[in-house]
């Protein structure tokens, strides 16, 4: 009996074949008779091989299921929009019949709705196992999360100090504005422990209900931003009672306007109303940057649903070593902004203060913004040209968080462009009289020139690939090979089995010791100064408008030029973006410091 092993067998011309040759033979002669029948007949087998044209394959079902999800989603979100803007424009009117009270309870309705699909889908994920598969080890990092639980903290703070004072008109105003300020409070706490906990999840069951709970918790918070930032700016900004102050401005008490409540007709109940309402008023800027950064985790969540991804993170320790110039001049320039910023303020907020000294103190506030605007530029310039240099790898990885970074940052910085430019065209228009002037059109051009020095720096830096540190080969003599002069019976009693010596494992294991790490290279360390001063010199823009800095209001050529309702108008548009954008360069710049 011979063997099939791909040499000629002799069986067939001797002899009758033997078993494997006959096996052979007879799959030979049924493979030709299938092959002559299925050339005018389709079999099984060939359907299986050349599928239907006309059945679409599981991955295209899956596919069409997955837009009609975000499809749904988008216009759930896009109608929530659309219906609160008009809310929100509509209460703001004065002339409109819409009231607070009727935007309130739309956006209480929101806040229900959304915590009710929050707590679902804690309690929907902690029972199943299989609802999330995989993590975005991009996605809300830990320093993105606690500055979330930050800024939710001190919104709870205003809650409560709005429950303290709207609680005083319950005798004469509608309880609907002290139910909301209560039901924003609880809001904030689930929607914190869920980010939290959840910011990474990619959900592979449920998919279309969760895009569709993720659009719907994405416009609550937008509806809130906006509620928050309209109420922020009429408390900034409202038009003149007296036709001659439109074009002669007396300082920004004209503008002001804090009687949310306590008119002639209603009067608060307890005497620390107007405290509470103070108060709460200077955390409106926190509550306005959790919505905003909630709404970002949000959407990195809808993007991540169904989505496949590894199940790594990126640890990357925060480390001061070797930088010290950049947070030392960011501090020192932070220090120096607050105090100007301060001085500003009091002259702008007394009534007493003749115009000699207004015009001093927005001098001051000019170059103050002109010297951190142009270190900052500078600065800037410094980290372009490291990068030119650096021959880093860009990250080439598609990722939702990086995405939404740059689509962020490069939008709102739309809002401070619209202002500088319209700024520009004034002083241009005007002929620049005067040195306010003169500061003020030199402030908007560096504006703008250090706009787009940062946003290149920043894009550039989060889709460059970490720094890895490369330690230098150590060669370890093996302890088991005899050397020179040594007896192989000293080797003989040893223990194969024993631990290296501490030397031995210190050099071995590590490379170097901790004495003799390598400081960080000359790139690297001139980049995080770079980014540790921007980031700093970001804090200070963010600090001066979010908190009342309203030059554009105390100097009055744009309001002349623009009239009032244009110019209120642009400002107030503009403005909102122009503040979130310092805070997410604020993010994105802290990014970059650490894969740097």
């Amino acid at each position: 009996m011979c063997l099939n092993t791909g040499y000629p067998c002799d069986c067939l011309t001797d002899g009758p074949p033997c078993e494997p040759c006959r096996m052979t033979a007879k799959d030979r002669e049924t493979e030709e008779a299938h092959l002559s029948n299925t050339i005018n007949v389709p079999s099984p087998a060939e359907s299986t091989c050349e599928p239907d044209l006309n059945v679409p394959p599981a991955g295209a079902l899956k596919e069409r299921g997955r837009n009609w999800g975000w499809m749904l989603s988008g216009i759930i979100c896009v109608n929530i929009l659309i219906l609160g803007c008009a809310l929100v424009s509509g209460s703001a009117n004065n002339s409109v019949t819409i009231g607070s009270s009727d935007l309130q309870v739309f956006i209480i309705i929101l806040l229900i709705l959304t915590s009710i699909w929050m707590i679902y889908y804690v309690i929907y994920t902690a029972r199943n196992e299989n609802a999330v598969d995989y993590k975005d080890g991009h996605a809300g990092p830990v320093w993105l999360r606690v500055g979330l639980v930050l800024f939710g903290l001190l919104s709870i703070i205003m809650d409560i100090f709005k429950i303290a004072s709207y609680a005083g008109y319950l005798h004469c105003d509608s309880a609907v504005k002290v139910a909301f300020p209560v039901v924003q409070l609880v809001f904030v706490l689930v929607q914190t422990c869920f980010l939290w906990r959840h910011a990474k999840d990619c959900v592979q069951l449920h998919r279309n209900i969760t895009r569709c709970g993720l659009m719907l918790t994405l416009s609550t918070n937008l509806v809130v931003w906006m509620s928050a930032v309209t109420e922020e700016s009429i408390h900034q900004t409202t038009v003149p009672e007296y036709p001659s102050n439109d074009t002669k401005l007396s300082g920004r008490s004209l503008y002001i306007n804090k009687a949310g409540y306590g008119d002639d007709a209603c009067k608060c109940s307890h005497t620390s109303c107007s405290i509470f309402k103070e108060a709460y008023y200077y955390l409106y800027p926190f509550n306005i940057e959790y919505s905003l950064f909630a709404s970002a985790m949000a959407y990195v969540m809808w993007k991540n649903v169904g989505r496949v991804t590894e199940e790594h993170d990126h640890h990357i320790k925060f480390r001061l070593k070797d930088v010290f110039i950049g947070p030392v001049a960011g501090f020192l320039l932070v220090a120096s902004g607050l105090a100007t910023f301060i001085v500003y303020e009091m002259e702008m907020g007394s009534g007493d203060s003749d115009d000699d000294r207004r015009d001093r103190a927005v001098m001051m506030h000019f170059v103050m913004n002109i010297v951190i605007v142009s270190l900052m530029s500078v600065s800037t310039v410094i980290g372009c040209a490291i990068f030119k240099v650096d021959h880093r790898e860009h990250v080439l990885e598609k990722n939702p968080t990086r995405s939404l970074d740059v689509g962020l940052l490069v939008g709102a910085s739309l809002g401070q462009f619209i202002i500088s430019y319209f700024t520009i065209i004034a002083m241009a228009a005007t002929g620049a009289k005067g040195y306010l002037n003169r500061l003020n059109l030199t402030w908007a051009i560096l504006m703008v020139i250090q706009l787009g020095l940062q946003n290149f720096f920043i894009i550039e830096g989060l889709h460059r690939e970490p720094f890895h540190e490369v330690h230098p080969v150590t060669v370890v003599a093996n302890p088991y090979v005899l050397q020179p002069g040594k007896e192989l019976s000293t080797y003989e009693g040893s223990d194969m089995d024993a631990k290296p010596s501490p030397e031995l494992t210190a050099h071995s294991l590590h490379g170097h010791t901790a004495e003799h790490r390598p400081r960080l290279l000359w790139k690297r360390r001139v980049l995080k100064e770079v980014c540790a001063f921007l980031l700093m010199g970001n804090i200070i823009l963010w600090i001066m408008p979010a908190f009342g800095a309203r030059p554009q209001f105390d100097h009055d050529t744009e309001t002349e030029f623009y009239k009032f309702n244009m110019w209120a108008s642009i400002v107030n548009i503009g403005l909102p973006f122009g503040i979130f954008y310092r805070m997410h360069s604020v993010a994105s710049l802290f990014e970059v410091f650490l894969t740097s």
